[in-house]
């Protein structure tokens, strides 16, 4: 299920018409329904989620899917034992970053991380971790507005 609903936020994060159907009251509900449907039968999205997200449709409460979506993946990361830990990049990280960025934080926090993973280009290089109330930014951005400010202050 979480696989199926991590798919679907995937869909809503790329495609700029899915959004505007989760998000607009323009549209029935049934519209909504039958369109989400659609889209979940071509992406081999079946059984408990194609039920549930047809609920949430049916309700009008599409528009907090993504909300729906990042809670559940909380509780079941929690149910495993996992930390949650959001990665912002510049680029995306490959296989073999991730595996050692994994690596370096289970061995920091001593528990397993799932990593969330983001990719913003402003941030020209480095990354930005949060995990719960700690962030670690080792982003070229900041270390461009930190000399940037240091250079001010000096002159």
């Amino acid at each position: 299920m979480e696989k199926d609903l991590v798919a679907l936020q995937a869909m809503l994060d790329e495609s700029a018409d899915l959004k505007r159907l989760a998000d607009s009251p323009a549209f029935t509900a049934e519209d909504q329904g039958k369109a989400l449907a659609a889209v979940l039968t071509k992406a081999k999205i079946k059984g408990l989620t194609a039920q549930f997200i047809g609920v949430v449709a049916q309700n009008r409460r599409l528009f907090a899917l993504p909300g729906m979506i990042k809670a559940f993946r909380a509780l079941a990361a929690d149910k495993r034992g996992e930390i949650a830990a959001q990665v912002t990049s510049a680029v995306a990280l490959t296989d073999a970053q991730r595996t050692e960025l994994s690596k370096t934080l289970k061995s920091k926090l001593g528990s397993d991380v799932a990593l969330e993973e983001t990719v913003d280009p402003s941030i020209i290089g480095g990354l930005v971790v949060k995990v719960g109330s700690r962030m670690i930014d080792t982003s070229l951005k900041t270390k461009l507005n930190a000399l940037k400010y240091a250079m001010k202050e000096a002159g």
